[in-house]
């Protein structure tokens, strides 16, 4: 339990000493861990005031957390096209911009960052919210600030399959204090933590669980300790499959926006046509090269294979807001996005 419990931990507060530890890291004044990256997206949008009804706009390619975290507050997740970059198209997020658009959240997969000067350009413009989704791209820069504190907020996720983990477990950065405030209270029922007995804690407004546990915290502790030599392990692996990519006829890379440093978990890489692709990652699987994915007919991070989203399936009746104003997915031209997805290969490093 990370909260109270004062004289059976004798001083012992790993999630405090995590949080302090990420917000030194990541440059931020303020960070709250939870009990996972998808938690994190939740936490950071109720944290800014996003509700039902409100507009959030989000890639195509992402992980299908991005969406869960938008929907489970009765908002409305707005999918446009990605680019290059593998990230979210400028232009096409400001062509979706409404007068019910709240927030922009660029999601860094694979280790590499959006356009955020520009996307943060489009913010400042229409009075909106930045919320980096860097759970897959801790430790990456973007003109000299670590990947999710360039926003209003930044997400983390500690699963098992990150670069630094907890078992589970994620973590929201930023500089404001309200947003601070409202994620450290929501994150544990709606306790404001003032005093030292957990029984007296008042309650300014309703909350739910996303907490972390001490155990996972303490993992976290001794794993942040390790992000920069696992960050130069990742960048010396990268290195060797990217020279040797690059000797190959009609492989290109995706594009990483100028400033940016990438954390150096993936290379992506692009052949000319999505026949020669399909062919080339069925050798590559066929070789024993088990590692290597096809965004293109992924069913957990490219829209085309979300179908509970397109359909809205759901186990019980959602928000109104939700049925009345989703977009109807089904009819939607994603073809932009398709056009780089459908060509492009993923190496875990």
């Amino acid at each position: 339990m990370r909260y109270g419990f004062d004289s059976a931990r004798k001083g012992h507060w790993k999630a405090k000493e995590l949080e302090e530890a990420i917000s030194k890291r990541m440059q931020s004044k303020y960070a709250q861990l939870v009990s996972s990256g998808t938690a994190a997206l939740t936490v950071a949008l109720v944290s800014a005031g996003v509700g039902a009804g409100d507009e959030v706009i989000m890639p195509t390619f992402t992980f299908v957390a991005s969406f869960e975290s938008i929907l489970a507050i009765g908002a409305i997740p707005i999918l446009v096209d990605v680019d290059e970059t593998l990230t979210l198209n400028p232009s096409s997020v400001e062509k979706a911009i409404t007068k019910n658009t709240k927030v922009v959240m660029p999601v860094h997969m694979c280790g590499s960052m959006a356009d955020l000067k520009a996307l943060k350009t489009i913010c400042e413009k229409y009075n909106l919210i930045l919320l980096e989704d860097a759970c897959q791209a801790i430790g990456g820069s973007f003109e000299g600030k670590p990947l999710g504190s360039y926003g209003d907020l930044g997400c983390f996720s500690f699963d098992y399959v990150k670069t630094i983990t907890c078992g589970e477990g994620g973590a929201l950065i930023t500089n404001n204090l309200e947003y601070y405030k409202n994620a450290d209270h929501y994150s544990d029922h709606g306790h404001d933590h003032v005093g030292n007995n957990r029984g007296a804690e008042t309650h300014p407004f309703l909350g739910y669980n996303f907490r972390i546990s001490e155990l996972n915290a303490a993992v976290g502790c001794a794993q942040i300790r390790r992000l920069d030599e696992f960050l130069e392990i990742q960048e010396n692996n990268y290195n060797i499959l990217y020279k040797a990519l690059s000797d190959v006829d009609g492989i290109s890379f995706r594009r990483i926006p100028k400033g940016g440093i990438q954390n150096y978990s993936f290379l992506n890489f692009f052949l000319p046509t999505e026949v020669l692709t399909r062919r080339a990652h069925k050798a590559l699987g066929d070789g024993g090269v088990d590692a290597c994915f096809y965004w293109y007919d992924n069913n957990w991070h490219y829209y085309r294979k979300w179908e509970h989203l397109i359909n809205l399936t759901s186990l019980g009746k959602l928000p109104d807001d939700i049925n009345k104003n989703m977009p109807d997915y089904s009819k939607s031209d994603f073809s932009e996005s398709d056009k780089w997805i459908s060509m492009d290969h993923f190496q875990s490093n």
